[in-house]
């Protein structure tokens, strides 16, 4: 015969995830980046993006960065990789030069990948980048790096 669970059991559960939840609030994802300077609430990437709209199209290009990205929509992020060998230092990451974020530090070398959350990536009007992506509108068609006054544009693919 099945164990009917107590009522304290079920309100340890649900208190549990109610602070599970409550803790997230605030943040672009439920894990903590593994880059600590991009341990920021969206409110700080939300600011920082409205200082760096518009997107700036006199820059000079700066042709194709040696590096690619991948497109996760199952998990809402960009994963962007530097191949060159030096470190891209304070760089703006581009989605479809309406959404923005900034990086410290791409460290240079193949497997040291960058996670950025659709979250982190801001509009001039203070908007997260879509997660729900149903509308081919809402897809990231374009994503390019402004470093040393130059726009590049990144390579990169779909990951689902």
């Amino acid at each position: 015969m099945p164990r009917v669970l107590g009522p304290i059991v079920v309100a340890a559960y649900l208190a549990v995830i109610v602070l599970l939840l409550a803790g997230c609030s605030g943040r672009p994802s439920l894990i903590p980046n593994s880059d600590p300077s991009l341990r920021k609430s969206s409110a700080q990437f939300s600011a920082d993006a409205a200082k760096r709209h518009p997107f700036k199209f006199d820059l000079p290009s700066g042709g194709e960065a040696a590096g690619r990205a991948q497109v996760g929509y199952g998990v809402d992020a960009v994963e962007v990789v530097n191949l060159s060998t030096e470190d891209w230092n304070d760089v703006e990451i581009w989605v479809n030069r309406t959404h923005v974020v900034h990086v410290p530090k791409l460290k240079a070398g193949r497997g040291r990948t960058t996670t950025l959350n659709f979250q982190m990536f801001f509009d001039a009007n203070g908007h997260y980048f879509p997660v729900d992506n149903s509308r081919r509108e809402r897809m990231v068609r374009q994503i390019e790096m402004v470093r040393d006054g130059k726009v590049y544009t990144i390579p990169f693919k779909q990951a689902d």
